[in-house]
């Protein structure tokens, strides 16, 4: 059964909202001012949904891979059928591990 994903679990805890304060130079703030007036946001919300934005695509990046239908095949065969251990690998399970040491 799959365990439920911290988002998931999160979701049946109260939204609370919290403050960052940052420290930023004068033209950066000036440049995050004009670009949110230009969308017709505030200051806050064009940096909170910049930020979501950018931290959602940085997740994804490392969570999410897509394939068409002929690679994703290919991939479920190898995960399937794995080769067999090889000398190296069996050198390497025969080792005692670091933290035994």
């Amino acid at each position: 059964m799959p365990r439920p994903s911290r988002r998931a679990a999160a979701s049946s805890v109260p939204d609370t909202k919290g403050s960052i304060n940052l420290r930023i130079e004068s033209g950066t703030r000036e440049l995050i001012d004009e670009a949110a007036a230009l969308l017709g946001k505030t200051r806050t919300e064009f940096m909170v949904e910049s930020a979501r934005t950018l931290a959602i695509d940085v997740l994804l990046d490392q969570r999410l891979f897509v394939l068409d239908g002929g690679r994703y095949d290919v991939f479920v065969h190898a995960l399937d059928n794995p080769p067999a251990p090889g000398p190296r690998l069996r050198a390497l399970l025969r080792r005692a591990p670091a933290w035994q040491s």
